[in-house]
């Protein structure tokens, strides 16, 4: 065999997940809005993934309410991934949904492509507070390698989500957003899934800041200069009035 015929080098994977709150309160336009906006990004995370010489995108989902399922029993590639819409209803099991996302967060589950593994990308999307207990959950979660290397993303749907739940989530306030309506919500999503992908599935360099730390000023930037109803608050997040 020469060297033109040699195999291509194998790509890492990098997997994208989509934690999704489906309990009642998000039934009409938030459901309605998460699953436009994610049948839309698609074209753009395959070919992100397609072009990408380091990495494949990989996408895992997880939805929430009384109860956890995920969409799709492995994370399935990019180019051949197909989202399902989402219906609503139920309570927020958000503690059950952390150890459900612990458990896959494993080389023996989601993270255990025989070349490698970039650390994932994890975006939480809720509009509302837990029903269960989650504070232990929670600590369990963080205490995942995969989880602490991973970049963690949280865009609360409607002024009633909690934000410091959130933010204890992600760790970094600056990766917690605020969607007041259905076409900031399109947007945010949009932005942090492509953004998120393109940063999770390259190489960094030793010394340079961490790919949560950028990820957080992209959204920084994003909120500031792409959405101009945005209010300043204490979390700097406010995207206008509530319109839901």
């Amino acid at each position: 065999m020469g060297y033109l015929d040699s195999e291509p080098i194998p790509r890492r994977t990098m997997v994208l997940f989509f934690v999704v709150d489906t309990s009642g309160s998000m039934d009409g336009n938030k459901i309605g809005s998460v699953n436009t906006a994610i049948h839309e990004i698609l074209p753009e995370l395959k070919d992100i993934s397609a072009e990408n010489a380091d990495a494949k995108i990989k996408i895992a989902v997880l939805e929430f309410s009384s109860g956890t399922k995920w969409i799709y029993d492995r994370p399935v590639d990019a180019e051949t991934f197909r989202w399902n819409d989402l219906n609503a209803g139920g309570v927020t099991d958000f503690g059950e949904a952390l150890k459900m996302l612990n458990q896959k967060l494993s080389r023996k589950e989601f993270m255990q492509d025989a070349v490698g593994s970039f650390a994932p990308v994890i975006i939480l999307l809720s509009d509302g507070a837990p029903t269960d207990s989650y504070k232990t959950r929670l600590k369990e979660l963080k205490e995942n390698n995969w989880f602490k290397a991973a970049i963690k993303i949280a865009i609360a749907i409607g002024e009633d989500a909690k934000m410091d739940i959130l933010e204890e989530f992600t760790g970094n306030s600056e990766c917690v957003l605020l969607a007041g309506n259905p076409e900031v919500l399109k947007k945010m999503i949009r932005f942090a899934s492509v953004s998120a992908s393109q940063i999770g599935s390259r190489s960094t360099n030793a010394g340079v800041e961490s790919k949560q730390d950028e990820m957080g000023k992209q959204l920084q930037e994003f909120v500031k200069d792409e959405l101009p109803t945005v209010q300043d608050t204490q979390h700097s997040n406010i995207t206008g009035n509530d319109d839901w």
